[in-house]
Parts: C-alpha cells; structure tokens; sequence
C-alpha cells in the first residue's frame, strides 16, 4: 500500500486523470486528491502526459486498463470528441470537452469550463456595456465565447495568429445551439483593439512553461486599455504569469 495525498491506494483503488501536453504544469493533482481524500473515496487522481498523436492509443489504454474517467486539456479539449460515445448538450453547445468518464455504452464528455470561466465575472453588471477581446482560438478560447455570448457582451472580438484556424474557429460555430457573434482579427490587429477591450482574456499557452518568461500581449500596449478594464488568464501556473 502506498499513502500519497492522505489517500490509501490498494488494489482497488480507482484511477483518474488529466490528459494534456504538456502536462508538468498542473495542479489539477493536487487539487482533486485533495478533495478525494476529503471526502473518503477510493479514487487517485494522476497526470497523464499525451502526445497529440497519441491520443487515440491513449484512449484505447484507458479502457483497456479500467480508467473511470479523466479531465482534458491542451492540446485534446476538442481532438477528444470522435472518441466519446456522447457529449451534454453544454459541450455539445462550445464544441469542446473537458471532462470525460466511462459509461457502459463507451466514454461521454461535458464541459465545465463556460461555468468556470463565468464564476468571477458575474460579480459585475452592465456586460452589454462592454467589449471583450479574446486571445487565441482553441478549445478554451470556445469556452470562453460562449460564455461571453450568455453574459451579452456588446463586441466580442477573437484574435489568433494563423488566419486559417481563425476561419475554422469562425466555421465550427454554425451548427452550435448558441447563437454566437463575434468578429475575428491576425495579432497585428490587436494593438487597434486594445482600446476598446474592456475584458481581455488570454487563452494561449504562451505564459505557461517552459514559456514563462513571455506574455502574449507587449508589456506597453497595456497603457492603451480602457480604465478599469479586466485582464483575465485562463493560465494559472506561474502566478502570476507575465500577461
């Protein structure tokens, strides 16, 4: 027997995950053994480092070695969805999945991230006031867009760095059940929107390791936000990150 975050692993204890990559950087261990051992279960909770092109041998070594479920990050949030037997109608609505646990009829995957994402900013009022821009255009940034879309903000601009993911990104939204608007723009556009950037929330991994040391946004175009603007990191490791 092994004691490791307060929880006694036998061999009957159950094995989840996160499944990203990089991986080194998450606290998602730490913060779910936590609550495992809380709360008494007979679970353990590991990083499991995959390779985009290792996914699907991932997925198959998972059922294969019982895996009751597993949380998603970069780069699979959206790579994940060919491999689930079925998806809730929340991540069916952003395109992306986060969460994924093993039924009997195959894996089924949800998103909690739009419900994250939304937590802090309910606080304030007046969205449709505002204007937000959003950095990148993965698997977070469609979080994020939906959950700028159900806070009404007045503009939503989404800025990405390869014109032809950004009109992929634009694309993947006609079928959604949420009726998404937004405008799209290369980086160089994004000293223009600064300006009217009430919320500017970054989705990149360009903060994260072993990138620590860089921001997505130049340190001087800051001085160009609007007053009382919020600027928001979905990258929680380092804290703070240099954007």
């Amino acid at each position: 027997m092994l004691r490791h975050f307060n929880l006694m692993i036998t061999g009957k204890t159950k094995l989840l995950g996160v499944i990203g990559y990089p991986i080194e950087h998450t606290l998602s261990p730490t913060m779910h053994n936590a609550a495992i051992a809380q709360m008494g279960l007979d679970y353990v909770y590991l990083p499991l480092p995959v390779p985009p092109d290792r996914l699907d041998a991932a997925i198959a070594g998972f059922a294969a070695v019982g895996v009751v479920g597993f949380s998603v990050t970069i780069p699979h949030k959206q790579a994940i969805l060919p491999f689930l037997s079925e998806i809730t109608p929340e991540a069916r609505a952003v395109g992306a999945v986060n969460t994924v646990w093993r039924t009997e009829q195959g894996w089924k995957g949800t998103n909690t991230d739009v419900s994250g994402f939304l937590s802090p900013l309910r606080a304030y009022d007046n969205w449709s006031d505002r204007a937000a821009v959003v950095l990148g255009n993965g698997g977070a940034a469609r979080a994020v867009v939906a959950g700028l879309t159900q806070l009404g903000c007045r503009e939503l601009h989404v800025v990405g760095r390869t014109p032809e993911k950004l009109e992929a990104f634009a694309r993947s939204w006609e079928k959604s059940t949420l009726d998404v608007q937004f405008e799209t723009h290369d980086w160089d556009e994004l000293p223009n929107l600064m300006s009217v950037a009430n919320l500017l929330v970054n989705t990149t991994p360009v903060v994260m390791s072993p990138q620590v040391d860089r921001s997505p946004v130049e340190p001087e175009l800051f001085d160009k936000l609007p007053p009382n603007s919020i600027a928001y990191d979905l990258i929680y490791t380092p804290n703070p990150t240099q954007f």
